[in-house]
């Protein structure tokens, strides 16, 4: 009996210390709830949680293009979250979440034995909910008073939210290593593929990262990374969430993380760059957190067809100039444009094997071997190779890339450089555009940031400019020598033909589709450099790049493919100058619209009070000579400088090829009515391109490999006169009326009030137009 009464008193004393320290503790965290409250912030704004997302830019059809901004970052809603993803997070994290009230007293009380029996914090008995209050409403400050700021906002918000609600909080918001928050940036970041994608094995991976993340990740440390991930596969068995045999067999699989290339949808890395520049000129750097979302004008199918034109034509360029085995290029460990780094395997006598980077064995055939002859200099090959080994030898490193057959083809880095731009004539949507070989090689954007002389390019400006100061496409202008004296005989000037032949008296058309360089000095001087000038800017060239001599007759003033691009776009749209640009609209992170672009169209069908209270483009140039200087850039397509062109089987094409002195410049400006398009070859450095390297032949290929793809499901668009247009048999001699009986007319357009109304001679010699036909009609 007395040992009973000893037990009843020890429990009574018991109960009645375990009620005095409840009170006790109650009293303290009272206290301490009123000395923080406060201080306290405020809960509501979870309600509407703003992440810290990166800039993200895509193609008008939606393609992503690129991302900036530090934080990588993808929020999803917690119904995207994999089941077997969150039970790892659980596991490893917060086992009985769904069944504390935001604070964990079993944890609380484990961290604090160990801390009383250690002196150290070992378990912070942090729970999600806990973790969510931190991430979002404290600083990560180690002290008392903040774990007690802790408990109270994470009681509050199980109150506020639901546990649905709190898990999707945390799984966006976790720091997981490597510039990634979320959930959904680490399965990109570590394994490139989206959460719905990975193994369970992948998912405890990523649910051990938030206890260490820059120490435990697998690329930083996977030693430790693998101990982790095991860790919490053993915690998903202890917790139900795996059986026993699940759990056996994910512990001894391998890691799978590696370090992911960034994986874009399109590759347009020039007009990103661009985009970006704009973006933050605007909205400043909290654009690159900001989730701005930028659709450019960007068109998907166009793009791929540019950056496969430019490569394509840099290389045939460059395969023509032949081999260079020496150059430190070959070393590279990386991939540069379209080619890839191997090294030599074997030497047959007619192929050879390589191994690539990532160990896969390719074959290359004769086929893509011969071409490489030896580079001596940009106008001189070495002897044509016999066998492989005259080539390459065993061992060698060398460049590959993959033809559109899945061949492989010896290769190397392009020594010259290329750009190409396509407008829709209309409105000024770039709709595609890249600067150069490879933009992680070099980032200076030749579409948009390359001054270049434009060469005969700069043509059509002076010819239209004659055709509104009377002149017509059948004005005779003499071809012939011509010196220009400076102070001294080595300033002299003696401009010629590509030829270095003259031909007489030359028909207007004839000379722009020959691209007769002494016709447009002549042409120039007549007209004066000052109305010249004044009709480049009209068409949108600055003044401060126009040189103010005769020289500007054969392009010797600057421009960028951009502003070419615009130039002839004037010729597609029929005659406005349009605005190019290249963001359509731009959405915050609650996809609200913030711009929307609105471009200044061009209207061929309204009238001028139209075209003075809407919103169009202004007229530079009227129907009338719109629509001849179409004829004529198509004549040099048809029958000119491009005649590689007319493989395109198509008759609405039209341009303009150009060539600088010593081809350092090779241009081809074209268009059709619905698309502009420039191609540009050249060295940076300036140097020349070699002997017969002109726009014809090393950019005119570029402008045929994009253009065929481009209006691949275009309708072709006849060439309509408009009204004051007639048409005339004219001698092609002379220029004048055809007479009766010579059996040698053509037609030709005029504007009305300039048809030509005295007839030409009977008889005459045969000239320099003698190519002409009989009684054809140009179109």
């Amino acid at each position: 009996m007395a040992k009973l009464n000893i037990l009843y008193k020890v429990i009574k004393w018991l109960l009645f210390f375990v009620a005095f320290s409840i009170l006790i503790a109650v009293s303290v965290g009272y206290y301490f709830y009123q000395e923080y409250a406060p201080e306290l912030p405020d809960t509501n704004s979870l309600q509407n949680v703003k992440y810290q997302t990166p800039l993200n830019i895509f193609s008008r059809d939606q393609q992503l293009i690129a991302q900036f901004g530090e934080k990588k970052r993808t929020p999803i809603n917690i119904e995207e979250a994999p089941e077997q993803l969150i039970n790892a997070f659980l596991a490893a994290e917060d086992s009985r979440f769904y069944e504390h009230p935001g604070v964990d007293y079993q944890g609380l009380l484990r961290a604090s034995v160990q801390l009383l029996l250690t002196g150290k914090k070992k378990q912070g008995g942090s729970t999600i909910t806990m973790q969510v209050t931190r991430n979002y409403l404290l600083s990560n400050e180690k002290t008392y008073a903040r774990k007690l700021k802790e408990i109270f906002l994470a009681l509050k918000i199980e109150q506020e939210l639901s546990k649905a609600e709190i898990l999707e909080l945390y799984l966006n918001k976790i720091f997981l290593g490597h510039q990634a928050y979320g959930v959904a940036a680490a399965a990109q970041v570590y394994y490139g593929k989206p959460l719905a994608d990975l193994s369970i094995a992948q998912y405890a991976m990523i649910a051990g990262l938030p206890k260490a993340p820059s120490k435990l990740n697998p690329l930083t440390n996977p030693k430790k990374a693998l101990h982790r991930r095991n860790y919490v596969l053993k915690r998903m068995y202890k917790t139900g969430f795996l059986n026993k045999l699940q759990y056996q067999q994910l512990k001894v699989s391998p890691l799978t993380a590696k370090k992911q290339r960034k994986k874009f949808d399109l590759s347009a890395p020039y007009a990103a760059e661009m985009v970006r520049n704009k973006i933050i000129e605007q909205y400043g750097t909290e654009a690159y957190s900001s989730g701005l979302k930028v659709y450019t004008t960007l068109d998907t199918t166009l793009q791929k067809a540019a950056n496969n034109a430019l490569h394509l034509a840099l290389h045939e360029y460059d395969e023509r100039h032949g081999y260079r085995r020496d150059n430190a290029q070959v070393i590279s460990d990386k991939a540069i444009g379209d080619t890839f780094p191997a090294i030599v395997n074997t030497v047959a006598e007619n192929h050879i094997t390589a191994t690539l980077a990532d160990q896969t064995s390719i074959n290359i055939s004769w086929e893509n071997l011969r071409w490489a002859r030896p580079f001596k200099s940009r106008n001189r090959l070495g002897a044509k190779p016999k066998i492989a080994s005259d080539i390459v030898k065993l061992g060698d490193n060398i460049r590959v890339r993959r033809l559109a057959n899945n061949d492989w083809k010896l290769s190397q880095i392009p020594e010259p450089e290329g750009a190409l731009i396509a407008l829709n004539p209309k409105n000024g949507a770039i709709l595609a555009l890249t600067g150069g070989f490879d933009f992680y090689n070099s980032k200076f954007n030749r579409a948009t940031q390359a001054k270049r002389q434009p060469g005969s390019g700069f043509k059509p400006i002076l010819y239209s400019r004659a055709l509104e100061e009377g002149f017509t496409a059948a004005s005779l202008i003499n071809d012939a020598p011509v010196v220009f004296d400076g102070r001294n005989q080595e300033s002299e000037w003696r401009p010629e033909n590509s030829s270095g032949k003259f031909f007489g008296p030359t028909r207007l058309r004839t000379a722009l589709r020959k691209s007769r360089n002494l016709v447009s000095i002549r042409l120039m001087r007549s007209l004066g450099v000052n109305k010249v000038v004044n009709a480049a800017k009209r068409f949108g060239l600055p003044e401060q790049q126009l040189p103010k001599s005769l020289s500007l007759a054969l392009g010797s003033g600057h421009a960028t493919p951009l502003e070419m691009a615009r130039v002839f776009a004037v010729f597609a749209n029929g005659g406005f100058r349009i605005e190019p640009y290249i963001i359509e609209r731009i959405e915050n992170d609650s996809g609200e619209i913030i711009f929307q672009a609105e471009p200044a169209m061009a209207c061929p069908n309204c009238d001028e009070f139209q075209l003075a209270t809407g919103r169009y483009a202004p007229r530079i140039i009227s129907p009338q000579i719109n629509f001849i200087m179409n004829t004529l850039l198509r004549d040099v397509v048809k029958r000119g400088t491009a005649t590689r062109a007319m493989q395109l089987g198509r008759t609405d094409l039209a341009g303009k090829t150009g060539t600088t002195n010593k081809q350092r410049d090779a241009w081809f400006n074209g268009f059709t009515p619905t698309l502009t398009a420039v191609t540009w070859v050249g060295f940076d450095n300036s140097i020349p391109l070699g002997n017969k390297e002109t726009g014809g032949r090393a950019a005119l290929p570029m402008w045929m490999k994009f253009m065929k793809v481009a209006l691949a499901n275009i309708p072709e668009s006849p060439l309509v006169a408009p009204e004051g247009i007639v048409q005339k048999y004219i001698d092609p001699e002379t220029g004048l009326l055809t007479a009766p009986g010579s059996g040698r007319g053509i037609l030709e357009y005029f504007r009305e009030e300039l048809a030509p109304k005295q007839t030409a001679p009977p008889v005459f010699a045969q000239g320099n137009n003698a190519e002409e036909p009989p009684v054809e009609s140009l179109f």
